[in-house]
């Protein structure tokens, strides 16, 4: 069965041109680098996208099931794929990978635009025994002004405009609800001190519970 066809021509040229440079001048490898570190063995990461990630995986990882749906930052991770990383089409919601094959699951700013539900329920059923979610995600503000906007744009033009983003998720206790016992978070603004409506983040790790 072929994956879903995912695609969003204009955000996936913004994002690959310039939201991931800009990331990356601010700051953003360093914190790639912190989510992929101590893995070892197999492992899925979900919503690849240009493959900015594939850098920085540790040398103890022996393969990285690379899942991205949309074709034209499929085609642009092809370029950065090495011996260790198997790029395929698929969607974080049917992973086209078998029940615990995964030493870990890799979400990478990708839980604020997929159902964060099912993306967790299929993390869950990949992991091998002792597996682990790594999630480096913007998420929603505490409460107070920058919420309300993040509330106001999820409800008008920021799906529309960003590739189905949402700026106010609880993405913490979607991971929690889903059955993980988180084991390492950090929250912070990035860039230091924006306040924009993606800069609050979350950066940590989780095991089944």
């Amino acid at each position: 069965m072929s994956a879903p066809m995912v695609t969003h021509p204009l955000f996936a040229r913004i994002y690959s041109h310039l939201v991931v440079p800009m990331m990356a001048k601010g700051g953003g490898d360093d914190l790639r680098r912190r989510n992929l570190e101590e893995l070892s063995g197999t492992i899925v990461e979900v919503g690849a996208g240009e493959g900015a990630n594939f850098a920085f995986y540790p040398d103890a990882v022996s393969q990285v099931v690379a899942v991205e749906p949309e074709s034209y930052l499929r085609e642009r991770a092809a370029v950065r794929t090495t011996e260790r990383v198997r790029l395929v089409d698929g969607t974080a919601e049917r992973l086209p990978v078998a029940d615990a094959e995964a030493d870990a699951v890799v979400f990478s700013l990708v839980l604020c635009s997929i159902d964060q539900a099912q993306a967790l329920a299929e993390a869950r059923r990949v992991l091998r025994p002792g597996g682990e979610i790594r999630f480096l995600e913007h998420v929603a503000a505490g409460p107070g002004t920058l919420r309300r906007v993040q509330s106001a744009l999820d409800a008008t033009v920021w799906p529309l405009l960003a590739g189905g983003c949402h700026c106010a998720r609880e993405t913490e206790q979607a991971i929690v609800d889903a059955g993980f016992e988180i084991t390492r978070i950090e929250r912070f603004v990035f860039p230091r001190g924006a306040r924009s409506p993606v800069s609050p983040v979350i950066l940590g790790r989780a095991a089944i519970r």
